[in-house]
């Protein structure tokens, strides 16, 4: 069983390594957000495989707060910066004045 134990956990250490990589090389603020959530997800598998191996259930709800904590990040971050492109000027024509609704 330690052989499972090494497996799951070395794997886990090497994606959360690359995603901690990413989200300090990465170029823009999305990749920084990707590798935000990857290492959560990440996060919530360890905590799901310790729940598992350990037949621990008390882990449980933080596994869903993880999980929480993931989803709403991300969306609030999907709609903040949705937000930021609607708001552009490159998405405006060039022929409507700034603030009028195209009909």
């Amino acid at each position: 069983m330690t052989v499972v134990y090494w497996l799951a956990y070395g794997l886990l250490a090497a994606g959360a390594l690359l995603s901690l990589v990413r989200l300090a090389r990465g170029p823009s603020l999305l990749d920084r957000v990707v590798a935000t959530d990857t290492l959560l997800v990440i996060i919530a598998a360890g905590l799901a495989v310790h729940a598992a191996l350990e037949r621990d259930p008390t882990v449980v709800p933080v596994l869903v707060v993880v999980s929480l904590l993931a989803f709403v990040g991300s969306v609030s971050v999907a709609r903040y910066i949705g937000g930021m492109m609607l708001r552009s000027p490159k998405n405006e024509p060039a022929d409507q004045p700034a603030g009028e609704v195209p009909r």
